[in-house]
């Protein structure tokens, strides 16, 4: 891309939707972290157990699987809001639920209520999830790629501060409205929630008052066949065949059948005293009745959602299948794994006994059997929806695609398997915790933030590849003043400077990251695709990251961090490939394969 001169590059952080996207990054970091630290503070002052509160971090799967239903946000707009714009009308509900549930958590105390405040933090993580979804689409819309990294500045510095408030000042607040680990006040949580809730206001007002963006050619669909009621039975009958089924078996499995077929059971005892056979006998009603659709022609909205390219019912289905199958497949693995039938193959087991006997052997059936029921869905369509933004991405790109995920899977770990054991690390070194916290708090918000802003001025100045080579260099270089830290002890001043500097070169890799992501996306599918490979860049990384804790061990700190500065070496040599390439291939040149795509395909 041509350079532009240093006025220009500036001018892009003085826009309309620079402030949109400031407003709207701290509508995101409000509820991300009211859901996760602080609701874990508040749990454990309220006395509730470490275990319980460990369960509780699960509500974070939300935004691991946002992309399974981004789709959703691509292809359907909302009735009523939909007036609004196809991402205007997304962020609206989603930040009214985002508020509702705050609203929600601070009128019900963990002690009596604990169940409900879990449900409510469930409902802002998937409201919070979506509004990213959306957010990330706008901002992918509203401007060209040279501008994506100042925009992506902006909504960091939204995010950040709003961290900043949702942690540190929610804890103030809760302090000063009177409760403490010695003293618990629910009120006090009560307030504070109703603080944060309130705060939601200003994006809300910022989605009514920006633009929306000019929406893309849609894909391409065919007028429903079947009416609202029709399909809305027709999905009711599939969620109940859905449920229904595998509560049948495990219903049949825990009653006395198999003792009256014995005969040391009457009919009549088993009907009237055995509650599991009578679950059972309703839950083969409530399947036979599904089941029977298929027969008039009641699932027929469902079973013929392939042709209807792409309704929401069919969205929805997609959305339900691909959960099933994620869910599925891992619980297969695992529920064979600890059953006994390793024990049939060695001839210690009959498969009599494996089937009567064996529940973990019988759960591993069931899941076999959703996940089966998933993948067919493959051959009929039912997936469609949710592959459809992947497939273009393949096709777009072709054998291309590997090197492009390979990047993205390795672009940032080496910094995020280094800080996986940072905080670890400054403990072992002999600071203390107020040291720790003030210099990460203060020195490294404020160089994350400006690092950011650096990269957003020097990518509109001279384009995303050469600060994408900069933003990696410099994430892995930084790692080697944790090196040179370890054998100066409880240095504070080496301290500031390598916080300083990593948290600078984290900032100036992100923004330049989110531009070269951003110009990888059709805007067709642009909340489904940045959203799965956004997912992607953290995958190889958090895993690597789980064995961080060993290397460290076998290693020793020094050498782990030389390591996780190697590990930035792969990542170079892929952007000078993919930059080659791209000079190769020239200005302008699109990527796509199919020509009519061609305007909705960033190059």
């Amino acid at each position: 891309m041509p350079r532009t001169s240093w006025r220009e590059a500036l001018a892009a952080y003085a826009s309309p939707a620079t402030l949109a996207l400031l407003l709207l990054g701290f509508a995101a970091g409000l509820p991300y972290m009211l859901v996760f630290s602080t609701l874990s503070v508040w749990l454990r002052e309220a006395g509730v157990a470490r275990e319980t509160i460990g369960f509780a971090s699960l509500i974070g799967l939300a935004y691991a699987f946002k992309w399974v239903w981004a789709p959703m946000l691509d292809q359907w707009r909302l009735p009523l809001l939909g007036k609004l714009g196809r991402r205007r009308s997304w962020l609206v509900l989603s930040q009214c639920l985002i508020a509702a549930g705050l609203l929600g958590m601070a009128h019900f105390d963990p002690q009596t209520h604990l169940s409900t405040l879990i449900a409510l933090a469930v409902l802002v993580a998937f409201a919070s999830a979506t509004q990213d979804i959306a957010v990330d689409a706008y901002r992918l819309e509203i401007a060209e790629d040279s501008r994506q990294a100042a925009l992506a500045a902006a909504y960091m510095a939204g995010y950040r501060v709003a961290a900043l408030l949702a942690t540190a000042g929610a804890l103030y607040l809760a302090e000063g409205f009177g409760s403490t680990v010695d003293s618990y006040q629910f009120s006090a949580w009560t307030g504070t929630y109703l603080v944060f809730a309130l705060l939601m206001l200003p994006g809300l007002i910022t989605t009514l008052w920006m633009r929306e963006p000019i929406v893309p050619a849609p894909i391409r669909s065919t007028p429903p066949r079947h009416g609202f009621l029709h399909q809305t039975l027709a999905l009711l009958a599939v969620f109940t065949l859905v449920v229904s089924l595998p509560t049948m078996f495990i219903q049949f499995y825990r009653s006395d059948l198999m003792l009256m077929l014995q005969g040391h059971l009457t009919p009549q005892a088993l009907l009237y005293e055995d509650r599991a056979f009578l679950r059972a006998m309703l839950y083969t009603t409530l399947a036979c009745i599904s089941v029977s659709g298929l027969a008039w022609g009641g699932l027929a909205p469902v079973l013929k959602t392939a042709t209807e390219r792409y309704g929401f019912f069919h969205q929805l289905l997609s959305v339900l299948l691909l959960i099933i199958l994620l869910i599925s497949l891992p619980a297969m693995f695992t529920q064979y794994y600890d059953s006994d039938l390793h024990l049939v193959w060695h001839g210690q087991l009959s498969l009599t006994e494996l089937l009567y006997e064996d529940r973990a052997f019988l759960r591993a059936l069931l899941y076999t059997i959703l996940a089966g029921l998933s993948i067919s869905s493959l051959f009929w369509g039912g997936m469609a929806p949710v592959l459809t933004p992947i497939n273009d991405f393949i096709l777009r790109y072709r054998w291309q695609a590997l090197l492009l995920l390979a990047l993205i899977a390795t672009y940032r770990l080496s910094d995020t398997v280094m800080g996986v054991m940072a905080n670890v690390f400054y403990i072992d070194q002999g600071f203390s915790k107020d040291q720790i916290a003030s210099v990460s708090k203060l020195f490294g918000l404020v160089m994350t933030l400006l690092g950011a802003g650096v990269g957003g001025l020097l990518i509109v100045r001279f384009g995303i590849m050469p600060i994408l080579l900069v933003g990696a260099a410099a994430s892995a270089l930084t790692n080697l003043l944790f090196m040179l830290l370890v054998s100066m002890g409880a240095h504070l001043p080496m301290l500031i400077l390598t916080i300083s500097a990593d948290n600078f070169s984290a900032g100036l890799a992100t923004s330049a990251f989110v531009a070269y992501l951003s110009s990888l996306t059709n805007l067709k599918f642009s909340a489904t695709q940045y959203a799965l490979l956004s997912s992607i860049m953290l995958l190889l990384p958090r895993l690597i990251g789980g064995y961080s804790g060993v290397l460290v061990e076998k290693l020793g700190y020094a050498q782990f961090f030389l390591v996780t500065a190697l590990m930035g070496i792969p990542t170079l040599i892929l952007i000078l490939m993919q930059w080659r390439r791209d000079r190769q291939q020239g200005p302008g040149e699109p990527l796509a394969t199919d020509a009519k795509d061609s305007d909705t395909v960033r190059t």
